[in-house]
């Protein structure tokens, strides 16, 4: 099964968004979204030269076209739009100085979906007592259970540095509820936002989720930066902060591309050092720059995504979930757009990306389960992967050492709980805590040398022959490469101790 979010098995329910305040600080706002005028409006990016000069002068064809713009992010050239008119991407892609214009929905703004996103498993009273009963001295009284620290030694790493109080990872997400005991310490609200339709808002705690909506970005937050404060669980880096940017609709769980785009744009402006996407940015799960209207999507992530990497932030994304091999010419893709009705259609891997994790820059993160192994869902793809992080798995299939129970991932959820989650949604928050902890080590490295850094550490995983995940003898997915880079593993487990020490 494919979802936004790169965990298993869907996308969020929640109740309808709210109308944004729109922000002070903003380049330009013109209307708010979620209005009665949205009632059958459509959302637009168009990309044009970044400079308030180039945005201004096509303003006035976008009004011209029955436009109404939400906010320019001029230092990209990236405008939202709202319209009604149903040839306005055509049209405006007409007009001098636009480079691309599409439609980042299929739905109209109004559309809401009801595809519930379950919490795997929650850890019980009686796990969370005996889990505490074996804790050793200096581990939080969770940790016992969690196999993924000592996968990439996280839990040695502990023992030198915690990170620093300096680094801030951003979560690109459904939200962060800072108030949980585990992510209060280290909870940025300088550098939170919500980025709803494309507009940065904090008013309110907007950052964070609320009743019924998804605690897919809670459990990120804590496997990233849970602090080590002798309760509950620990983090990769628990001695880092984390902000919360607020990327998935309410009412329906989708990332679309202008929430997207808001929250890199206000991560690299607020310094964030290192950002998490575990999600695709909807409804394409593929965005083929041979379609007028996805080519306009993938420009302006793209611009966003480097605009944070300028600014010196290492953006890591998810691989996903579809147990593809993604270096394929040609893939199936049978569930876009996934706002309306998907049509089945067959994609070309070398024209066609899933955003942001396979953009230029980004790293792209497989998942592993106890054994060390790929986990049965996680994509592949030699030369797409880049490097493998625990993301759990199937406990049948990956079964952990004692006293660890549970094959999949236990972290942080919403009103100081805690559960269990398996995907390459719970990869990417590894990675990108061993990717904080190199920042911390290194404080002045740039972000293209804290990658090379997080590369050139990473512990080498040679391809299993065969692979063969439930044992049934059938080979499940083949594994190209050698041992220091292949489709599975990338160049190999993300190394939190070397992240420390060198």
């Amino acid at each position: 099964m494919v979802s936004a979010v790169a965990f298993l098995p869907g996308t969020a329910s929640a109740r309808p968004a709210a109308i944004p305040d729109a922000p002070a600080s903003s380049a330009a706002s013109a209307t708010a979204p979620g209005g009665a005028s949205d009632a059958a409006s459509m959302s637009y990016v168009v990309n044009v030269r970044p400079g308030k000069g180039s945005s201004e002068r096509v303003k006035k064809a976008i009004a011209k076209a029955g436009g109404d713009v939400v906010i320019a992010y001029d230092r990209i050239g990236v405008i939202v739009v709202h319209s009604a008119n149903p040839d306005f991407a055509k049209s405006i892609r007409r007009v001098k100085g636009v480079d691309s214009a599409g439609a980042t929905r299929t739905a109209p703004l109004s559309a809401q979906a009801d595809d519930a996103l379950e919490a795997d498993r929650p850890l019980t009273a009686a796990e969370a007592k005996a889990a505490a009963g074996q804790a050793s001295a200096g581990q939080d009284e969770l940790e016992p259970l969690q196999w993924d620290l000592p996968a990439m030694k996280a839990d040695k790493a502990h023992a030198i540095s915690l990170g620093s109080r300096k680094v801030t990872v951003g979560v690109l997400d459904s939200g962060v509820d800072d108030t949980h005991p585990d992510i209060a310490p280290n909870f940025d609200r300088r550098a939170s936002a919500s980025c709803l339709g494309g507009v940065p808002v904090q008013k309110g705690d907007a950052w964070r989720p609320v009743a019924g909506e998804s605690d897919h970005g809670m459990h990120v937050a804590g496997t990233i930066a849970a602090a080590k404060n002798g309760t509950g669980v620990t983090g990769v880096a628990p001695g880092v902060k984390v902000a919360s940017l607020k990327v998935a609709e309410p009412a329906t769980g989708m990332y679309y591309t202008e929430a997207v785009v808001c929250g890199f744009v206000w991560a690299a402006d607020h310094g964030v050092d290192v950002t998490n996407s575990s999600y695709y940015t909807d409804p394409w799960l593929f965005n083929c720059k041979t379609d007028a209207d996805q080519k306009a999507l993938v420009d302006a992530v793209g611009r966003a995504t480097k605009y944070a990497e300028r600014k010196g932030a290492v953006n890591v994304a998810a691989a996903g979930n579809a147990e593809t091999d993604l270096a394929q010419d040609e893939i199936l893709d049978d569930s876009s757009p996934d706002d309306t009705t998907p049509v089945p259609r067959t994609i070309k891997t070398k024209d066609c990306f899933d955003l942001p994790s396979q953009l230029p820059g980004v790293v792209t993160v497989s998942a592993t389960g106890a054994k060390g192994l790929k986990s049965s869902y996680s994509n592949y793809g030699k030369g797409v992967v880049d490097i493998a992080a625990p993301g759990g798995d199937s406990t049948k299939y990956q079964t952990p050492a004692p006293p660890a129970l549970d094959g999949r991932i236990l972290s942080t959820l919403p009103g100081g709980k805690f559960g269990y989650k398996a995907g390459t949604s719970m990869a990417s928050p590894h990675a990108a805590g061993v990717a904080a902890l190199l920042k911390s080590t290194h404080p002045h490295a740039s972000a293209a040398r804290v990658k090379a850094l997080l590369y050139r550490q990473a512990d080498a995983m040679k391809c299993p022959d065969p692979y063969d995940i439930d044992g049934d003898g059938k080979v499940d997915a083949v594994c190209e490469g050698g041992r220091n880079d292949n489709g599975f593993y990338g160049v190999g487990m993300a190394d939190a101790l070397d992240a420390v020490r060198k």
